[in-house]
C-alpha cells in the first residue's frame, strides 16, 4: 500500500465513509480513586474507591485495563491479565499511589511505555515491564508514607525490582485490517539471567451499563461472551455480533474463563453478591486456585483466555488473537493473512511518519518524536459523565448522601459528557482538563488536525461549556479557572493545517463565536472592578503565588493578577487575529477586530499606567501579582513565570494584511490619531518597505528589562529551560506576613516542599513546557517585528548578541535537550536513574514528565503527560527546518 496509506484511512474517517476510529487504546488506565467513581458525602475519592476495591467492583463510568483497546464508548474493552507466580493480586491494572499516600501527591508505580501508534491507530504499540519478583505493593505505600516533602519519591525500580534484568517485557500490539477488525500480538520476552514463568490473560469483557437502573442510549443492556469453539463470542446490543480468534500458545491452546463484570458485594461489604459469578473470579481463579470462582457454563459479560508460558534466559514468546465483527471476519483469520497485514501496517505507520517529520530530523530526534507522538495518541480516553445522574444517584444503587446536591460540581447539572477525549496523563490525571487539552492539540494539528479541530470545538459545545460562558476547568472543580488558552490553540490548529490544504474558515468562524461567550465570561467574573486588572486565582499554576490563589485571602481584599491581566491580552490580541482573518471573506468579522484591538489596548494600557506603572515594577524592572487589602496596594515581589507572562500577548499587524481590511483599517488609524494616550502602546517601523505595528504589553525598553532577567543563568534561564521561578529566590526567598503568620517562596528546583494546593506539582522553580513553548512562540512574533534591529546578550554576560528569533531557538534547542543523548547515553530526564543509561531494554525509552527539574532536567510529577510535553515535538520539528534552511 502506498505511503499514503494512513492518509485515505483518515479522509475516509472524517468523510464518516469508514470508522477508522471506532477502535483505539480509549481504556482509561485508572477508573478507580476518580471524582466520577466518589458517592461519598465528603467528596474523599480517594478512600472511597481505593485499588483495593478495583478488582472486585463495577465501575460506574467507565473501565481501565493493562494496555488496553476498547471501541469509542468502552463498550467492548479489551486488556492483558498477568502473574509471574508470586505476586498476592492478579495484575489487571496499573497500581500507583494516591494523593495522601504519597509524598508528593498521586504517582503511578509501574514501568509502561507508549511506543507507537498512527492517528486512527491503524497500528498501535505499548509496552509494560513486569517485574519477576513479587510486586511491592505494600513497601511502596509504606516508604513514601515515611518520607517527607523533602524527600524524592521511591520508585519501583528503588526496589530493586529490575535488579540483575529480572523482569519481563510485555508488548501488546494491535493493527487493523478494516475498521472493525482488530489484529493483536502479545509478545513476551524474559529478559532476566534465569527460566520464568508468566501467565497471560488477554481478556475481553462489557462495561457495565446494565446494572444501574437505568434506560436509554447511555445505558445498553447486558450484552454475553461465550465459549464458541475455543473462540470468544461477543453480542452487544449496540454493536453487533463479535468474534475473538485464539492462536494457541507455545503450550497448546488456552483455558478459556468466564464471569461476570459485577461487583463482589459480599467480599466488600458483606452482603450477598446477586450473581453467582463476580468481577474478580480471575484472580480467585488463577492465583487462588478457586475453579469454582468461574462460570462452568463457558458464559458471562467477562472472559479470558489463560496462556501459560515458561521462558528461558532471554526468550520469547508470541500470542495472537483477532478481535473482529461478524460482518468483517476473515476465513483465515489467524493464518498467513495475519502476518501480512500486521507487516503492512508498520510499514504504513513509518511511511507516515517518514513523509510527517523533517528531512532534517535527526535519528535521535525521530525515536523522540514516534514516541512523543505516540503518548499523544494513546493518551485518548473514553470520558463518560452525566452531571445529574451522578448527583442523584442510580434508582438500583443506595441514594447518595443528600450532601452531594450541594457539593463538589453541583452546579454543572448540565454536563453531558460521552466522548473521547485528550488526556493530560491516562493514569495520574485520567480526566480532562481546559488548557491542558488546549496545548495537546498544537501537536496533535500536526499528525491529525481533523481530531484537533473536533476537540477545541467539543469543549465549547452547549453540553460542556457552562450557560454562563465558563470552559469546564477539570473534574475535581469545574468551576475552577484556567488560563484561557482555547482561542490560541483554535488559531494555532487552524494556521497548523492550512499548508495542507485549504484553510478551514469555517471551524474558525464557529469556535470564535462561542469564544465570545466565554470572553465575555472572564470580562464580566474576572475584572470586578472593571479596571481591565483581572484576577483569575488558580489559572493552572498551582503553588506558585504566595498565597492559593483559588482561595479567599487571608489579608481580605483582591489580587489583581500579572498572569490573569497578561493571559486576557493574550486572548484579545487572538481573538483580533482570528476576526482580521475571518473578515478578509466576511467584511462583518472587522467591527469584532476593532472591538478587541481596543480591548488589547485598554489592557496594556492599564497593565503598564493605571495609578503610575499599573502592574509594573519600575524600580525591579518586572511584572508583580499586586494586593489590594485595607487601603493599600502592594506588589508581590516574586520573581516568577507569572511576571514572565505579559511577554505573551504581543500580535503583529502589517499593512498588507491591513488592506485586505479597510474598515479595520480606518477604525485602527482614526484610534490612533484622537486617543493618543492609548495608541502609545502600539509601536510603528518599517521593514522591507512594510510598515509593521507591534501590539504588546512591554514597549521595547520594558522588553529588555524583562529579558534581562528571562535570559540570565542566575535567575530564569536553566540549562534545559525557563524556570518557573527565578533562581534568585534560592538564597533570597519572598516572605509576606499576613495575620500573624509568614507566608513564604523558596526556589524549589524540583518536587514541592509543602501541600499549598497541587500536590504532586510544582510551580516555585521547575520548567514546565506549556508555558516555556508559549514564551518560545512570543519571542518569534518579537523578532519578526524586531528583526536584526535588537538584540540582546544571551545568556546575559557571555557577551554573545542575538536577535530575539535566535532567543526562541535557543530556547527551543535547551528544551529538547532534555530528551537529547549524551555522551553517556544518558538523557537528562533521567538523569539519576543508572537503569536507563545501562539496560539496553530500557535505553531507547522516553517519558514525558509533567515538569522537569530546573538544575538537572529529571523528569517530575506526572511520568505520561504526553499531551502538554509532546510540544517538544514541535520543537524539534522546527529545529530541523530550520537546520535545512541554513544548509546544515
Amino acid at each position: 500500500m502506498s505511503a499514503n496509506a494512513e492518509k485515505r484511512r483518515l479522509a475516509e474517517d472524517h468523510a464518516r465513509e469508514k470508522h477508522w476510529k471506532r477502535w483505539g487504546p480509549y481504556l482509561a488506565e485508572r477508573q478507580w480513586a476518580t471524582v466520577r467513581e466518589d458517592y461519598s458525602a465528603d467528596g474523599n475519592c480517594w478512600d472511597y474507591f481505593p485499588h483495593d476495591h478495583a478488582r472486585s467492583r463495577a465501575y460506574r463510568w467507565g473501565e481501565d485495563g493493562l494496555l488496553g483497546f476498547s471501541d469509542h464508548r468502552a463498550r467492548i474493552c479489551f486488556g492483558l491479565a498477568l502473574w509471574n507466580e508470586r505476586d498476592p493480586i492478579l495484575k489487571e491494572r496499573l497500581f500507583g499511589l494516591t494523593g495522601p499516600q504519597g509524598n508528593h501527591g498521586e504517582d503511578v508505580k509501574e514501568n509502561y511505555y507508549y511506543l507507537d501508534s498512527t492517528p486512527t491507530h491503524s497500528h498501535v504499540r505499548m509496552l509494560y515491564k513486569y517485574p519477576q519478583a513479587e510486586y511491592p505493593y505494600a513497601r511502596l505505600i509504606e516508604e513514601n508514607r515515611a518520607r517527607s516533602r523533602e524527600q524524592g519519591e521511591f520508585e519501583l525500580e528503588h526496589t530493586g525490582a529490575f535488579d540483575e534484568s529480572r523482569y519481563f517485557d510485555v508488548f501488546a500490539e494491535y493493527a487493523k485490517a478494516s475498521p472493525n477488525d482488530l489484529l493483536i500480538e502479545i509478545s513476551v520476552a524474559n529478559r532476566g539471567p534465569e527460566p520464568a514463568r508468566i501467565h497471560v490473560l488477554p481478556q475481553l469483557w462489557l462495561r457495565n451499563t446494565w446494572a444501574w437502573g437505568r434506560s436509554g442510549e447511555s445505558y445498553p443492556a447486558r450484552g454475553e461472551i461465550r465459549d464458541d469453539g475455543g473462540a470468544l463470542a461477543c453480542v452487544h446490543p449496540e454493536l453487533g455480533r463479535f468474534r475473538m480468534e485464539l492462536a494457541p500458545g507455545p503450550q497448546g491452546a488456552p483455558d478459556l474463563l468466564f464471569t461476570e463484570n459485577e461487583t463482589n458485594t459480599e467480599r466488600l461489604y458483606g452482603s450477598p453478591n446477586k450473581t453467582a459469578f463476580v468481577k474478580d473470579a480471575f484472580h480467585e481463579r488463577v492465583v487462588h486456585g478457586r475453579e469454582d470462582a468461574v462460570n462452568p457454563a463457558r458464559a458471562g459479560s467477562k472472559a479470558a483466555a489463560w496462556y501459560r508460558l515458561e521462558l528461558a534466559a532471554g526468550e520469547s514468546a508470541t500470542l495472537r488473537m483477532r478481535l473482529s465483527a461478524e460482518s468483517e471476519r476473515s476465513a483465515d483469520a489467524l493464518g498467513a493473512g495475519f502476518a501480512a497485514a500486521f507487516d503492512a501496517r508498520r510499514r504504513e505507520a513509518d511511511a507516515f511518519y517518514d513523509d510527517l517529520l523533517p528531512g532534517r530530523v535527526t535519528a535521535e530526534e525521530r525515536r523522540v518524536a514516534r514516541q512523543g507522538y505516540a503518548g499523544l495518541l494513546c493518551s485518548k480516553q473514553f470520558y463518560h459523565l452525566i452531571a445529574e445522574h451522578w448527583l442523584e444517584g442510580d434508582p438500583a444503587q443506595p441514594p447518595p448522601p443528600s450532601a452531594r446536591r450541594r457539593g463538589r460540581n453541583s452546579d454543572w447539572r448540565h454536563l453531558y459528557l460521552r466522548d473521547v477525549l485528550s488526556m493530560p496523563d491516562k493514569w495520574e490525571y485520567p480526566w480532562f482538563a481546559a488548557w491542558d487539552l488546549a496545548t495537546h492539540m498544537i501537536p496533535f494539528a500536526k499528525v491529525d488536525p481533523h481530531f484537533a479541530k473536533e476537540q477545541l470545538q467539543l469543549l465549547l459545545r452547549e453540553w460542556y461549556l457552562h450557560p454562563n460562558g465558563q470552559l469546564p476547568a477539570y473534574e475535581f472543580s469545574f468551576s475552577d479557572v484556567n488560563a484561557p488558552l482555547h482561542a490560541w490553540a483554535a488559531w494555532r490548529v487552524y494556521k497548523i493545517e492550512a499548508p495542507a490544504g485549504k484553510r478551514d474558515r469555517a471551524f474558525l468562524a464557529s469556535v470564535f463565536q462561542k469564544l465570545l461567550l466565554n470572553f465575555t465570561w472572564w470580562v464580566n467574573r474576572k475584572d470586578p472592578h472593571g479596571d481591565n486588572l483581572f484576577g483569575g486565582g488558580f489559572l493552572g499554576l498551582d503553588n506558585i503565588g504566595v498565597f492559593d490563589r483559588s482561595q479567599p485571602l487571608p489579608t481580605g481584599g483582591h489580587l489583581e493578577q500579572a498572569d490573569g491581566t497578561a493571559w486576557m491580552a493574550f486572548f484579545s490580541a487572538t481573538m483580533l487575529a482570528i476576526a482580521l482573518e475571518l473578515a478578509q471573506e466576511e467584511p462583518i468579522y472587522e467591527d469584532m477586530a476593532s472591538k478587541f484591538f481596543e480591548h488589547f489596548v485598554a489592557i496594556v494600557d492599564a497593565m503598564n499606567t493605571r495609578h503610575g506603572d499599573g502592574l509594573w515594577d519600575e524600580q525591579d524592572g518586572f511584572y508583580y501579582d499586586e494586593l489590594h487589602a485595607d487601603g493599600q496596594e502592594i506588589p508581590l515581589r516574586v520573581r516568577s513565570m507569572v511576571g514572565l507572562l505579559p511577554l505573551l500577548a504581543v500580535e503583529v499587524l502589517d499593512d498588507a494584511q491591513l488592506a485586505k481590511t479597510p474598515g479595520f483599517r480606518k477604525r485602527m488609524e482614526w484610534f490612533l490619531r484622537n486617543r493618543p494616550e492609548l495608541a502609545r502602546h502600539v509601536t510603528s517601523r518599517l521593514e522591507a518597505g512594510r510598515r509593521l505595528h507591534l501590539l504588546s504589553i512591554p514597549d521595547e525598553q520594558r522588553l529588555r528589562r524583562v529579558l534581562r532577567y528571562l535570559l540570565d543563568e542566575g535567575e530564569f534561564l536553566a540549562p534545559n529551560g525557563l524556570r518557573s521561578l527565578s533562581r534568585f529566590h534560592q538564597h533570597t526567598p519572598y516572605v509576606f506576613w499576613a495575620g500573624g503568620a509568614a507566608h513564604r517562596v523558596d526556589y524549589l528546583p524540583a518536587e514541592s516542599d509543602s501541600g499549598l494546593f497541587g500536590g504532586n506539582s510544582n510551580w516555585r522553580g521547575p520548567i514546565w513546557f506549556p508555558v516555556n513553548y508559549l514564551l518560545v512562540e512570543a519571542l518569534e512574533r518579537f523578532g519578526h517585528f524586531y528583526g536584526d534591529s535588537l538584540r540582546v546578550e544571551c545568556p546575559v554576560g557571555s557577551g554573545r548578541a542575538l536577535t530575539l528569533a535566535e532567543v526562541a531557538r535557543e530556547l527551543a534547542q535547551r528544551l529538547s535537550g532534555i530528551f537529547r543523548a549524551g555522551p553517556d547515553g544518558a538523557r537528562p530526564w533521567h538523569r539519576q536513574s543508572d537503569l536507563y543509561r545501562d539496560d539496553p531494554h530500557f535505553r531507547e525509552l522516553n517519558l514525558f514528565h509533567e515538569y522537569f527539574c530546573a538544575e538537572t532536567g529529571r523528569g517530575l510529577g506526572a511520568s505520561h503527560q504526553t499531551g502538554w510535553t509532546a510540544l517538544v515535538v514541535r520543537l524539534i520539528e522546527d529545529l530541523a527546518r530550520n537546520r535545512a534552511a541554513k544548509g546544515r
